[in-house]
């Protein structure tokens, strides 16, 4: 049997580089995509693994990914959208959205649907790296999705992981009947560099000693790595929220199927795709 391509984005560091160490040693062909140059390659080169650099807060540089992922694998099996963060004092994109709405969401949103033929007739998983934020920090206005008012980072934040469950939902709905699946997951606390440079209250657990009651980026992973090796329609349900690998309760407008159409719209015109 030949080995699945599992693409992770946000593979440079924490969850993402603890779930491609363990997909790789289960002989899965990880491809690594992070910001950093450098500790990009260094994970990479770690697993004997291929890499692309990509800043998510600039879209061409995701089309860009996209267009070389196509090109070099003619099979994508999983894309795991783990790249994201909390940020600081709101900025602007030079694509001029929200910088943490790009990243987290839009982003994303895009390299799906560029690499969406590829990923369909591959009978490909998707999984989207969501948090619990999104029904303790969001509450998603639809008419202002870049935050132009009322600004906070941790709001910014939960908006942005609650439209990673609606993503998660809309693509099922669009996509499963063509043999697509789909998932969003919470990995929970996790002892990494998040927030560290945020003006995010989070910061002070994450860089402080209380960081020691956090989960390890492996134990964070699990969830993300269960997804990825098990089957979807027998060990998960497609279109789902989890956490520690149960479907769990999320955002009440998660469940909003009208918001989640919306917000597809929409992204659309933000990251200027053509209808798909």
């Amino acid at each position: 049997m030949s080995k699945r391509t599992i693409v992770i984005t946000g593979a440079s560091d924490g969850i993402g580089a603890a779930a491609a160490r363990n997909l790789s040693r289960r002989g899965d062909r990880v491809v690594i995509v992070g910001r950093s140059a450098t500790k990009t390659r260094q994970v990479a080169d770690e697993l004997g693994a291929d890499f692309f650099v990509a800043d998510f807060a600039d879209l061409s540089e995701v089309r860009s990914l996209a267009a070389t992922l196509l090109e070099r694998y003619p099979r994508i099996d999983v894309l795991a959208n783990n790249a994201g963060g909390i940020m600081g004092e709101r900025q602007t994109t030079v694509d001029g959205n929200e910088k943490t709405f790009q990243v987290n969401h839009l982003a994303p949103f895009l390299l799906t649907n560029l690499l969406m033929d590829r990923l369909l007739q591959s009978r490909a998983s998707v999984i989207n790296t969501s948090s619990a934020a999104n029904s303790l920090l969001g509450n998603l206005v639809i008419g202002d999705l870049n935050a132009t008012s009322g600004y906070s980072a941790n709001k910014a934040y939960g908006d942005a992981k609650l439209a990673n469950i609606l993503f998660t939902t809309e693509l099922h709905r669009r996509f499963h009947e063509q043999g697509l699946s789909t998932a969003a997951f919470h990995p929970g606390g996790v002892a990494t560099g998040f927030a560290a440079g945020s003006t995010s209250v989070m910061r002070l657990v994450y860089t402080s000693w209380l960081k020691r009651f956090l989960k390890t980026p492996e134990q964070g992973a699990d969830t993300l790595v269960w997804l990825a090796t098990t089957t979807p329609g027998v060990d998960w349900v497609s279109g789902e929220y989890y956490d520690k690998r149960r479907v769990a309760k999320a955002h009440k407008q998660a469940a909003d199927s009208a918001l989640a159409r919306e917000l597809w719209d929409r992204s659309l015109d933000l990251v200027a795709a053509p209808v798909l």
